[in-house]
């Protein structure tokens, strides 16, 4: 496999670009995206064999399996950045290790229902937030120390809008080449 299309199968949707003005509609199309991610996750995992949640989306790559956990812990930590954005003068976050997150036993673990239901209850008070926002509550920041950069809370949600059609593009691979890789 070449490089390119490594590149393609880890970022089947391309990756995350920022645009220098953020509009009243992108906000909400992300919004709309982010509040309807609990729902396409389920409909894509919940019918899926053991067999099924084992497979990859690409060559080295995650599970369909800990593609769902990721989301929970990834979502969570989101969520509680945004409260400190919210809460602080531009706070720094703390980073994860994801990969290694992703081979704990709650990561790699074949039951995906806790997980769902973590998205499930996290989006739900996520959008609830984020449909309170004002114009001064999306200029709000933090620092991320892991690749040194002030993110504002209107970039972010776009950021994660993202990372839900991401990682929903990553199951659909994984399903649509059977985890043969």
């Amino acid at each position: 496999m070449n490089l390119q299309t490594l590149e393609k199968l880890k970022f089947p949707i391309g990756e995350f670009h920022k645009t220098d003005s953020i509009s009243k509609t992108d906000i909400e199309n992300w919004i709309a995206t982010i509040e309807a991610f609990p729902s396409k996750i389920k409909s894509l995992t919940q019918s899926l064999s053991i067999e099924e949640l084992n497979w990859i989306y690409r060559p080295k790559g995650w599970s369909i399996k800990q593609v769902v956990h990721h989301c929970a812990d990834s979502h969570m930590n989101s969520l509680i950045r945004f409260k400190l954005a919210l809460t602080e003068d531009v706070p720094d976050i703390k980073p994860y290790e994801e990969q290694l997150w992703a081979e704990l036993a709650d990561g790699n673990s074949n039951d995906i229902s806790p997980s769902l239901q973590i998205i499930e209850g996290v989006h739900a008070r996520w959008v609830l937030l984020l449909k309170s926002f004002g114009t001064k509550e999306l200029k709000k920041q933090f620092f991320h120390p892991g690749n040194m950069k002030i993110v504002s809370l209107e970039e972010n949600i776009g950021v994660y809008a993202w990372h839900c059609n991401h990682h929903l593009a990553h199951i659909e691979q994984a399903l649509l080449y059977k985890g043969q890789f």
